[in-house]
């Protein structure tokens, strides 16, 4: 939550709006075909992460590493997304990793998350390694690792900016089909 945070802020210090969708605290139950019938107990649920997702122009999408794996949470969150909420829209994946891991949630992410949702993830994405070392304070000694970090991930934002400025037009442009081409394949 910590990346998050530091994400929401960096978004908002930019003039972006921001909001944090936490599965940890709003733990979505394993989806099941009731959701695709609008089930009011599933639409309940879902319905108010849908409401946001719709707003959103982009996503940065924080994946914590479970034993060298995005955890299930995460994987689940995925199923519930269509391609009318995410169809088109840039994401950046940003991998957090108490050790030096961390990459193979990103790779797990780029290999199978976005295809029947259509999500667009942009080539850079960031890895924070030995998270609980890092953005702690206001700011980071120059040099540092921290620093390293913070710049990466502040060039990251602005690209993730650009790509949602270029794929509004794909979206507005008429020629999207989710009709006729619902799935990613």
């Amino acid at each position: 939550m910590k990346v998050a945070r530091y994400l929401k802020a960096l978004v908002e210090k930019r003039g972006g709006q921001a909001g944090i969708t936490d599965l940890s605290r709003n733990a979505l139950p394993l989806w099941d075909e009731r959701v695709w019938d609008s089930d009011p107990e599933w639409m309940k649920i879902w319905s108010p992460i849908a409401d946001e997702l719709s707003k959103a122009d982009s996503l940065i999408v924080v994946v914590p590493e479970y034993h060298g794996m995005a955890g299930p949470a995460m994987k689940n969150f995925f199923l519930f997304c269509t391609p009318q909420l995410l169809a088109h829209k840039p994401a950046m994946l940003v991998g957090v990793s108490a050790g030096m891991g961390g990459s193979y949630p990103i790779a797990e992410m780029r290999a199978s998350s976005y295809k029947n949702c259509r999500l667009n993830y942009i080539p850079d994405h960031v890895i924070v390694r030995e998270a609980p070392k890092y953005l702690n304070d206001e700011s980071a000694a120059p040099g540092s690792i921290d620093e390293m970090i913070r710049k990466r991930l502040e060039y990251s934002v602005s690209m993730l900016e650009q790509y949602a400025k270029a794929l509004t037009l794909v979206r507005e442009s008429g020629a999207v089909n989710l009709k006729d081409f619902p799935n990613g394949m």
